[in-house]
């Protein structure tokens, strides 16, 4: 099965072709944050209209990497939530009327489920159950993925998620959108311990996460701060380090709970290097094992949904080319069938 992804659910434009037995055969992503760091965050507008400009030029240079022709495609998978309105409106459509036009099957796959199904994109995959750490844009969540659909919520944040405390940090230092990378490049000159941060919600019994009170901790931290570069790195270093205590404290304790040995990794900051390797030494304590996606399947991109719906046609998911299509800017994941 010859499925093409299109994933336009905020501000990167992916587009990928998977085939169910040779695997991903090409992929390109055209990233806006050009766009946006003048505004020091997503403009919706904006990232809807870059989105109709890049999907069937990207489409088009898949398509020639793979050496294949639209009329050959069995199957269209393109993000339908959650996500920028107007951003899932564009691919969704453009997907839709493709797959319409082709006579093929149209499939609306779930952002997320794409993050959590990306490490098996790797080899060797990690096996069912595993319990998932999603950080990715606003999510921040713990889940115990029993199969393709089988979902269930250990725990999630009830205020920021990890990547807007980044982000919004990296603002309060005048560093550069997308938060989380600027973050990870200052911190690596700087010292921890000048500092102190809390840890929110680390030793509390539940696998809820909270980032709001140390953004506002950082807020408190700058207002005071000295005029040197050092103290600024210095500060870069403590919040990181804060960070990745709460989501590396988190998941061994999901690990503990659900006596479930793996753990997978997925979203934009499971590309810090950082928590990357405190995650892997903590899970070896345990005798776990850590899976991550590659780095470039990190952030959003269209290999996930193409895979994502690659297994969910596979496995009989329903579908549809001439009747339509919507999306959902809000879609809880554990609401998915099991497929």
């Amino acid at each position: 099965m010859l499925v093409l992804g299109i994933e336009t659910s905020c501000d990167e434009t992916g587009i990928a072709l998977y085939d169910s037995d040779q695997g991903l055969l090409a992929h390109a992503l055209h990233s806006q944050v050009a766009l946006h760091a003048d505004y020091g965050g997503v403009v919706p507008e904006l990232a809807s209209r870059d989105h109709i400009r890049r999907v069937l030029p990207l489409t088009r240079e898949v398509l020639g990497r793979a050496g294949k022709k639209p009329a050959e495609l069995d199957a269209v998978a393109y993000t339908a939530g959650p996500g920028l309105a107007g951003a899932l409106l564009v691919g969704a459509g453009i997907g839709a009327s493709l797959a319409y036009a082709l006579d093929i099957p149209a499939i609306g796959i779930h952002h997320l489920e794409g993050h959590l199904l990306s490490p098996l994109l790797t080899h060797p995959a990690p096996p069912f159950p595993f319990i998932a750490l999603l950080v990715s844009g606003g999510h921040t969540q713990l889940m115990r993925v029993g199969g393709v659909g089988d979902y269930s919520l250990l725990g999630e944040t009830l205020d920021d998620a990890a990547g807007e405390a980044f982000d919004k940090s990296a603002k309060l230092l005048g560093l550069s959108y997308p938060g989380g990378p600027a973050i990870a490049e200052l911190a690596a000159s700087g010292r921890c311990g000048r500092f102190t941060l809390p840890r929110p919600m680390l030793r509390s019994n539940s696998l809820d996460f909270s980032f709001s009170g140390l953004k506002t901790a950082v807020l408190t931290a700058v207002r005071s701060l000295p005029p040197d570069a050092q103290a600024r790195a210095d500060l870069a270093a403590e919040l990181q380090a804060a960070i990745v205590d709460v989501l590396v404290g988190k998941s061994v304790a999901a690990l503990e709970q659900t006596a479930i040995p793996r753990l997978v990794v997925a979203g934009g900051v499971g590309a810090n290097r950082v928590l990357r390797a405190q995650l892997t030494a903590a899970a070896q304590r345990l005798g776990c094992t850590v899976f991550y996606p590659p780095f470039e399947f990190c952030t959003d991109n269209g290999a996930m949904i193409a895979f994502a719906g690659a297994l969910r046609l596979q496995h009989g998911a329903k579908h549809g080319a001439s009747s339509g299509f919507a999306v959902r800017p809000r879609w809880e994941l554990a609401s998915l069938e099991k497929a």
